[in-house]
C-alpha cells in the first residue's frame, strides 16, 4: 500500500500518477496498477481492456473522446516520450472545454488518470514511443468522436519543436471544433 504518489490538476477528476520506483544495480521494479492504492486515491473502479499503441516522432492521436460508451483511462508510456492530453467535455461543468497536459515517459514513469467524457490525444516527443492505456469499457467500432487537435477555442499549447512535422491521420484531420461538438 501507498505505493504511488497522486497529484491532481486545475481539472477536477484528472490526476498525475507517479509509482514509486525499487532500483538498484540490477535495474528496477515498480507496481504499475494495483487495485488498493488506486481505490485509496479515488481511482475505484474495474478496468476491462488493455490497449497498447506505438508512434513515431511527430505523430498526433486525437483528440477523441467515446460517444455512448465513455471511457476511464489511466495512460502511460513505456518507451519513449509524449505529450498527454485531456480535454474536459462533461456537460455543466465548471472547466468545460479547458485541456490539461503532461509529460509521460519511459523515464519518469508518470500515469494519466482520465475519468469518462474527456477527450484525449497525444503528440510523440522522441524518436519512437509506445503508449500503453486500461479501459473501463470495452471498444466499440463506430463509437468514436473527436474534436480538432488545433481548435482555437480550446487552445492547446503542444510542444511542437521547430522543424517537426506533424503526422496526423486523415480521420483526426477532419475533425469540427468543440463549438461544432454542441449542436
Amino acid at each position: 500500500m501507498g505505493k504511488i504518489t497522486v497529484e491532481t490538476c486545475g481539472i477536477e477528476g484528472l490526476k498525475i500518477i507517479t509509482p514509486a520506483v525499487f532500483g538498484d544495480e540490477r535495474g528496477y521494479f515498480m507496481e504499475t496498477y494495483h487495485y488498493k492504492d488506486y481505490a485509496a486515491a479515488g481511482i475505484e473502479l474495474e478496468f476491462v481492456q488493455d490497449n497498447q499503441s506505438a508512434s513515431k516522432k511527430g505523430v498526433l492521436r486525437g483528440l477523441h473522446y467515446q460517444l455512448q460508451y465513455p471511457q476511464d483511462k489511466l495512460v502511460r508510456v513505456i518507451s519513449g516520450e509524449v505529450f498527454d492530453v485531456a480535454v474536459d467535455l462533461r456537460p455543466g461543468s465548471a472547466t468545460y472545454g479547458k485541456w490539461h497536459g503532461v509529460i509521460l515517459s519511459a523515464e519518469n514513469k508518470k500515469q494519466f488518470f482520465i475519468p469518462k467524457n474527456f477527450a484525449h490525444g497525444f503528440l510523440v516527443l522522441s524518436d519512437t514511443a509506445e503508449f500503453v492505456y486500461k479501459c473501463t469499457d470495452f471498444y466499440h467500432p463506430n463509437d468514436e468522436g473527436g474534436i480538432i487537435w488545433n481548435d482555437p477555442d480550446i487552445g492547446v499549447e503542444w510542444p511542437i519543436p521547430e522543424g517537426m512535422e506533424l503526422i496526423i491521420s486523415e480521420k483526426d484531420q477532419k475533425w469540427g471544433g468543440i463549438e461544432e461538438r454542441k449542436r
